[in-house]
């Protein structure tokens, strides 16, 4: 899965420009937005317009088109609502590291600040110690399954994202009722892609400026802040600590640079920090997973960004799964998605080095089968060739000792990567035929069906979705395709969610389809058109984020931003919010609504909670808000 923020083009036109000392932020938007001043806007304007036009100016977003193009990237009005923290971490932790190693941390600073629109260092405004809604009182926290909870990526162990009628708190006559309770601003974000925690009445979430928040889960007042290293897009995971003084629970997350963390999720305070994989473009995207006094955390990596780069020896990296100790810290044990160790595998022209196999990443949460003492990964495309048999796959682990049990591939001959796709020139790293980039990018769903029999089920960007066997080493069961006639743009993302009848999937073509759990089999399909956006401009069609189950109704988020309730008996739509505006939060910050992406809403206790704004690979509208909704 590719982080296509093509920055590189811009790296290199500002590259050959002197030295200068950081512009000042433009007044009256806020500090955001790109730099006024004539002088400043010159010295960027004509390389920008020479070297970057045709990559970042003119481009029609996968969303508008219903596809993921290989050369899509951020537009330069998304530039410019990016924070210089954003756009700095990408030069330095994320994306565009490796294109960026040869500049001066100076240069990076200038690249950063100039399209932020403000001085790097800003961010100490996302400290909770700046906001006006402190609540009143940080009460020790009770008993955390003694209410209402969502502690993860989902409900339970086995990823269905199902919530039941007791602890939902909302029944289907209610979801016409839903209105705006409150909002609470991310403080100079641009991705709301962390989707929120419930425990004990109280809220946690991470944002894309490197704070995690704990609120009161009814009135958003804030508890604390915590500052992580990079980005934090997993959900946090609430889980019992021992050894630690008076701390009872621990909240666990990730980072985008693939530190795990626990913090005590009464004060925020750190109780530990372990990088299962320290090394440059190494992320943790998926939520962890706890249980029995373990935190399973999947690693994704984007190595394979760095691979058009003749002088990059790529590629090494293999996802990986790990097993830590929850109160310690300690790692227990590592597994990798590719057993095989990276060789020495071709030499290229001006004499670099290329390895393999690499690739396989776990983007999504692991799902974890107790029956059989067994964890579940998905992982994604192979970054070299051959493909290694383990890529776009779903791979089952020994929980007590990390052994690989099985694996199903879904997609074979997956070898892609960075700048292999299209009809131009293709680079020494490439396949003779570059696979299409399929990865299984959402969790294994784990579902006993009526007559007792178990299915493991999940679905690639191809479009087709698939059940296996858990109790016979992933033996297929059953295949179906949900392209609808256009397999290029299906793109099925993020997540489905199952009840007891059918599993639930989004779809980029701009649908939610209903599968039988039992044979595979369409019940129904509900084609979604897109909102008109704010000023006219091309729909925005089709739906990645991941979808969401209570009793009756299944809802499901869009590019366009609109949050849609469906019937889980026939796909009607019951109701819908477009989220893309601006917002006066309980926090007294500026934020706004956007595309709905990666994370899906979560139901606790009569209240949906929903993030707002996602970039994403396709261009997405940004946006900086957390929604909080009850029926009325």
């Amino acid at each position: 899965m590719r982080q296509l923020f093509c920055f590189l083009v811009v790296i290199a036109a500002l590259q050959a420009q002197p030295p200068q000392a950081p512009p000042q932020a433009p007044g009256g938007r806020g500090g955001r937005g790109p730099i006024q001043g004539p002088m400043e806007r010159f010295a960027a304007q004509a390389p920008f317009n020479n070297n970057c036009a045709s990559c970042h100016k003119n481009t029609k977003s996968s969303a508008d088109e219903g596809l993921l193009k290989e050369n899509s990237a951020p537009s330069t009005d998304t530039l410019a609502t990016m924070t210089p923290e954003a756009i700095y971490a990408a030069l330095t932790t994320g994306a565009m590291v490796q294109q960026a190693a040869k500049l001066s941390d100076q240069e990076k600073r200038y690249i950063a600040e100039f399209f932020g629109g403000r001085s790097l260092g800003a961010a100490d405004q996302g400290d909770a110690k700046n906001m006006p809604n402190h609540c009143a009182a940080n009460p020790q926290m009770g008993t955390v399954n003694s209410g209402p909870t969502w502690l993860g990526w989902s409900t339970d162990l086995a990823n269905t994202r199902f919530e039941t009628a007791q602890t939902a708190g909302l029944a289907a006559a209610q979801v016409p009722k839903l209105q705006l309770k409150w909002a609470f601003g991310f403080p100079g974000g641009v991705e709301a892609y962390s989707q929120p925690t419930i425990a004990d009445g109280r809220l946690f979430i991470g944002d894309d400026n490197s704070y995690v928040y704990a609120l009161n889960a009814s009135t958003g007042c804030v508890y604390w802040s915590f500052e992580a290293e990079a980005q934090v897009r997993t959900p946090l995971v609430i889980g019992p600590v021992t050894g630690r003084g008076n701390t009872k629970y621990a909240a666990y997350f990730g980072d985008r640079k693939g530190n795990v963390y626990a913090v005590d999720a009464h004060n925020g305070e750190l109780l530990w920090k372990y990088n299962p994989e320290p090394r440059v473009l190494s992320h943790v995207t998926g939520a962890p997973v706890v249980y029995e006094g373990r935190v399973y955390v999947g690693i994704a990596g984007s190595e394979e960004v760095a691979s058009g780069d003749p002088h990059y020896p790529c590629c090494t990296y293999r996802g990986n799964l790990s097993a830590i100790d929850a109160s310690s810290g300690k790692l227990i044990w590592k597994s990798y998605t590719i057993p095989e160790e990276p060789k020495p595998r071709k030499i290229n022209s001006i004499g670099t080095q290329l390895w393999g196999p690499a690739g396989a990443s776990i983007w999504s949460a692991p799902t974890i089968d107790p029956k059989n003492k067994a964890i579940y990964v998905s992982t994604g495309n192979a970054f070299t060739e051959p493909a290694a048999k383990t890529s776009d796959a779903i791979v089952a682990f020994d929980m007590a000792t990390g052994k690989m049990l099985w694996w199903y591939q879904g997609v074979e001959n997956d070898a892609s990567p960075q700048g292999c796709g299209g009809r131009g020139p293709k680079g020494e790293q490439c396949p003779e035929n570059p696979g299409p980039d399929w990865d299984i990018a959402n969790s294994p769903i784990l579902k006993t069906l009526a007559n007792g029999k178990r299915v493991l089920v999940a679905a690639h960007k191809g479009g087709t979705a698939v059940a296996i066997d858990p109790d016979n080493k992933g033996a297929l069961l059953w295949k179906a395709d949900l392209t609808d006639g256009a397999r290029a743009s299906a793109q099925i993302m993020w997540g489905g969610a199952a009840d007891g009848q059918n599993v639930y999937y989004p779809l980029q073509t701009g649908a939610v389809a209903a599968l039988r759990l039992a044979d595979g089999k369409q019940a129904w399909i509900a084609h979604i058109d897109p909102a008109q956006p704010e000023g006219g401009g091309r729909p925005r069609r089709g739906l990645v984020a991941a979808v969401t189950l209570i009793n009756g109704v299944v809802f499901a988020g869009g590019w366009d931003g609109v949050l849609h309730a469906l019937s889980t008996t026939d796909g009607k739509e019951l109701w819908q919010y477009a989220t893309a505006h601006d917002y006066t939060t309980v926090n007294g910050v500026p934020a706004k609504g956007g595309s709905l992406g990666d994370p899906g809403p979560v139901i606790v206790g009569g209240t949906l909670y929903v993030g707002s704004g996602y970039i994403g690979t396709g261009n997405g509208m940004p946006g900086n808000v957390l929604l909080a909704f009850e029926a009325r």
